[in-house]
């Protein structure tokens, strides 16, 4: 037996170290000082130290006084709540509306004043004036606005410490802003102006933060001022490329914080207030009419509810309703009733004199067809149903006339370029084909056509057009072969099914359209006025009036507020070209930290004013005083900026700062004197007599209500 060689390796082992008492005793202590470390709260108190800022609390607290103070007088529909609470009813029933003031966020606020203070929505809001019943908690409506316009008074502040003004200016500003006594009006109601003011002043001393924290410094309606920060973070940046002490990747960081505060942060915004406000509002409603079939089947007991069960397909025989697509300037469906066409139009040319076809905006028996087939007589549906194809001819008989749609080479009433259509009774004579498009002009007939909408017919298409695209809206089989049956089958509900699984984004974007698009009629109000008017106040809105008192509520400016903020704004500008024209000629009257403070303070003040201002003179549509509050509230800002440049670099001798500061004191003494003057008309109370009421009217443009003795 050969033997096996093993071969071992030596192996060393480390004997382990002895453990030292002194290595014990260290460990010991610090086990002992990490645990008294962490429970040292238990042998001293604890201790925050917070730095609170008086003025800022001062001017909360003098906010919310002047603006809560007897916020459920007058316990009475005031002015635009009579509008305005609609939709707060609308809200708490769930019942979906369209209004194109703008988004559903403002209208989402006063509604959760009303959730929160349990209003069911019973209230019919139909005039100024009514008594609140017992059930609308009119504290609980008015507390949101009230609460938006008492934050304007601190917000005011912050905004002119962070332009880097002082605290003294910073105060004035707070201060005009709680003394004027239209921001305190119309603050006071379910109204949407001071949450709209709110939000603006808060977006820009958002921006003023962010842009204030960066190391390196470089000298709507919401939407407008919305525009105004976009254009200065826009210039911010612009300044920061030429930077060469910033790398690529700090600029790029830069860039992308501001898309991300600016674009997707407010987009996301944007949609989420449409999801919640399409959420809660999923029932059918008074605006229905003006939303797609679409739209319509997905509300709860809207289209769906009256076209369930209809059939899919559109066959010979089929009676149907057809809907313009283009919905301009409102949804209608083809129409045709009795009265004819004039023989003679008012400009003397003729007509056919043959039934009139128009678009009619409102669900009527006389807009059901009936699609026949040209070569056959009978307008019922066949067993089995011959469904209608793409590039099937067809005809269509007016269902209660019998008569046909047709379209000649006459002019149409309001649009003589194109062809008149009309129903003519079909003799059995034999016509030439006529490849015709039919089409919404858009005009409305006068008194003979009963107002309705203009249908004309084109005799070349001119290309695709949403106003050649109509929809099979209602639709059933017609089964009465005789006139008097079809026209009882006419009268009767339909059923239809159309499916209500509509996207959110395909909701939200016909939504928006609807918005931007609708336009209601404008009419003459008596307390309407021009854009030029608010710059002087020379018109008021009377609010309410007392039943049988002379209390009552009027939207007016402080007169002596208004007076310094154009004087301001006047100053700044000659003072800028002023500045402008030395600079240029290498004189510099100001340093140049002065010059950038000077330059940006305007550029967010007036520049404020300007965006929130200019865009009424290009609007078509009935304006109000209260339109000017966003713009006045920037150019309100702009009077404590050009008062401390003034002290700060034109009053140069202590003579001339003495004298300045003793001027301010004095002026600011005379806008709380107009501000005590005016407050029985901003709140309401007490009642005035008729004395009284007379001397209150500086103005003989102003309409001071008083009563005939």
């Amino acid at each position: 037996m050969r033997g096996v060689a093993m071969v071992t390796q030596p192996c060393f082992r480390v004997p382990p170290l002895p453990m030292r008492a002194s290595d014990v005793t260290s460990g010991l202590a610090r086990f002992r000082q990490t645990f008294d470390r962490m429970l040292g709260f238990l042998k001293e108190p604890i201790v925050v130290t917070a730095k609170i800022n008086v003025n800022l609390v001062a001017l909360t607290v003098m906010g919310l006084i002047s603006r809560l103070w007897g916020l459920c007088y007058p316990r009475a529909v005031v002015f635009d709540e009579v509008y305005y609470g609609q939709f707060v009813s609308l809200y708490m029933k769930r019942i979906f509306f369209v209004d194109d003031s703008g988004p559903p966020f403002g209208h989402m606020l006063l509604a959760l004043g009303g959730y929160l203070g349990g209003f069911d929505g019973n209230f019919l809001w139909n005039r100024i004036g009514a008594e609140y019943s017992m059930n609308v908690p009119v504290w609980s409506l008015r507390l949101l606005p009230a609460l938006a316009g008492a934050l304007c008074v601190p917000l005011a502040y912050q905004i002119l410490v962070e332009l880097h003004f002082s605290h003294c200016a910073a105060l004035g500003a707070a201060l005009l802003i709680l003394l004027e006594n239209s921001l305190i009006t119309q603050s006071r109601f379910m109204l949407l102006e001071s949450i709209l003011i709110f939000f603006i002043l808060l977006a820009v001393l958002s921006y003023l933060k962010f842009y204030n924290l960066q190391k390196h410094r470089v000298k709507y309606m919401g939407l407008f001022t919305y525009m105004l920060l976009l254009a200065a973070a826009g210039l911010h940046f612009w300044h920061m490329i030429g930077d060469q002490n910033l790398s690529n990747v700090s600029l790029l960081c830069h860039f992308l914080a501001r898309a991300l505060a600016l674009i997707i942060i407010p987009v996301g915004l944007y949609l989420s207030f449409f999801y919640v406000h399409l959420a809660l509002l999923y029932r059918s409603g008074p605006h229905d009419q003006i939303m797609t079939s679409a739209f319509q089947a997905s509300l709860e007991g809207g289209l769906a509810r009256i076209t369930q069960g209809q059939p899919l397909e559109v066959a010979y025989g089929s009676q149907i309703t057809l809907r313009n697509v283009l919905g301009k300037p409102m949804q209608c469906w083809l129409h045709s009733h009795t009265n004819t066409y004039p023989i003679r139009y008012e400009n003397g040319r003729g007509s056919s004199h043959q039934q009139q076809v128009t678009c009619y905006p409102f669900k009527d028996v006389n807009n059901w067809w009936i699609v026949k087939d040209p070569g056959m007589q009978q307008l019922v549906v066949s067993n089995p149903p011959r469904p209608v194809r793409h590039g099937h001819i067809v005809q269509l008989v007016h269902g209660i006339t019998t008569r046909y749609l047709n379209t000649h080479d006459v002019a149409a009433p309001l649009s003589p370029h194109s062809q008149e259509v009309s129903c003519y009774i079909d003799y059995n004579i034999s016509m030439p084909a006529q490849n015709l498009w039919r089409v919404l002009s858009g005009a409305s007939l006068p008194e003979w056509g009963y107002r309705q909408l203009e249908v004309v017919g084109e005799k070349l298409s001119k290309g695709y057009h949403q106003s050649m695209l109509w929809n099979v809206e209602e639709h059933r089989y017609g089964k009465s072969q005789e006139q008097k049956e079809r026209e009882v089958e006419l009268h009767s509900p339909t059923q239809m099914d159309i499916s209500k699984n509509l996207s959110f984004m395909a909701k939200f974007t016909e939504l928006q359209w609807k918005i931007l698009t609708l336009k209601n009629e404008d009419t003459e109000h008596k307390y309407s006025s021009s854009a030029l008017d608010w710059i002087t106040m020379d018109t008021n809105i009377a609010y309410w009036l007392h039943p049988t008192s002379g209390a009552q509520i009027h939207l007016l400016g402080n007169v002596a507020t208004w007076a310094s903020a154009n004087a301001a704004a006047l100053v700044y500008l000659c003072l800028s070209l002023w500045y402008l024209l030395r600079r240029r000629r290498k004189i510099y009257d100001i340093p140049e930290d002065a010059w950038q403070l000077w330059m940006s303070a305007g550029g967010v003040c007036g520049g404020g004013w300007a965006v929130n201002y200019l865009p009424f003179f290009l609007m078509e549509k009935t304006l109000f005083l209260y339109h000017y509050l966003p713009a006045v509230t920037f150019q309100i800002l702009l009077i404590p900026v050009v008062l401390q440049h003034l002290g700060d670099h034109l009053c140069r001798s202590v003579l001339l700062k003495s004298m300045f500061s003793a001027l301010t004191v004095a002026w600011f003494s005379s806008v709380y004197f107009v501000y005590c003057t005016f407050s029985p008309l901003t709140y309401g109370q007490p009642a005035l007599s008729l004395s009284e009421l007379k001397a209150l009217r500086w103005k003989d443009t102003w309409n001071i209500l008083i009563r005939k003795q």
